[in-house]
């Protein structure tokens, strides 16, 4: 296994505005990815959540990293009990 980056890129028929209020916006991220007690676009604002399976569940940790409003949400998560990092950039 390579221990290297992987980059997915997708264009989306969609204004901007609208994509960034559903990776950014707590109500709307629930549709699309996470569902996050609270969440805010700023450099270090932490947030968890659980994925997984019904035999594994996993927390990831996570931290806002980028932001460049409108533009850019970075951030980079873990699971609980694992030192691995990742970093996810959304631009």
């Amino acid at each position: 296994m390579k221990n290297e980056p992987f980059v997915i890129e997708r264009t989306l028929n969609a204004p901007s505005e609208k994509v960034w209020r559903a990776i950014t916006d707590k109500d709307q991220m629930k549709q699309w990815y996470f569902d996050l007690s609270e969440f805010k676009p700023e450099v270090g604002f932490e947030f968890t959540f659980n994925g997984g399976s019904e035999d594994k569940v996993y927390v990831h940790l996570c931290k806002v990293t980028k932001v460049e409003l409108g533009k850019i949400l970075q951030y980079s998560w873990r699971y609980d009990g694992y030192p691995e990092t990742y970093l996810s950039p959304l631009n």
